[in-house]
């Protein structure tokens, strides 16, 4: 019997992020000033419209909202239930619009967005070539991607009692050219103990288009 890679992929991300919604903000109380400067060196400007990717419990949503101001657009986009639940919970859900759904099939028109900012997501994403399409895909040329944790490669492989492999995708030799190759161009990249954040703009024509 064939196997459904996208539904397995699915599950098992629901199933991680599932069990730990609940106490997912206690476990990382003092990453709330990381999430703003990693905002504030996004380059929005009020009025923009800008996607949390992977949004989780919306930790990001409050400065995405402080950047774009009132006239701009905030959407918040998980597969999780339970982190969606948790971030109406904590109030976020006034900052921006809440949606249920896939980041691999974004429920939007083409080039409908300024700026894509994704906290933790790269390495949640079944096939990252052409998820990174996809977000490529609803942000206008000239737009932007900020791919961000709160701590940088190291200190999170630490965290996770395991070691950094070539193969990490996050490493700059690797992420470079995956982004190249799905319609992005990177512009800048720091990985430090306390954080990680590398962004790219969207280029005028997506690959092989």
């Amino acid at each position: 019997m064939a196997v459904d890679r996208a539904a397995h992929d699915h599950t098992r991300v629901q199933e991680f992020f599932g069990v730990r919604a609940a106490d997912w903000d206690s476990r990382f109380p003092d990453d709330g000033p990381a999430y703003a400067a990693a905002v504030g060196e996004t380059g929005l400007r009020p009025g923009d419209a800008v996607l949390d990717a992977g949004c989780g419990t919306g930790r990001a949503l409050e400065p995405l909202r402080d950047a774009v101001g009132p006239t701009g657009v905030v959407l918040g986009v998980d597969l999780t239930p339970e982190m969606l639940h948790r971030a109406r919970l904590a109030g976020r859900d006034r900052s921006g619009l809440l949606l249920l759904a896939d980041v691999a099939r974004l429920p939007l028109t083409d080039l409908s967005l300024d700026a894509v900012f994704g906290a933790g997501l790269i390495s949640h994403l079944p096939d990252p070539a052409e998820n990174l399409r996809e977000l490529a895909r609803v942000v206008r040329p000239g737009g932007r991607l900020a791919l961000f944790h709160p701590v940088g490669r190291a200190a999170l492989a630490a965290r996770q009692g395991r070691r950094i492999t070539d193969d990490d995708l996050r490493a700059e030799p690797n992420l470079r050219p995956l982004l190249a190759g799905s319609g992005w161009r990177m512009t800048s990249y720091v990985d430090e103990d306390d954080r990680f954040l590398a962004l790219a703009v969207r280029q005028e024509s997506l690959p092989g288009s």
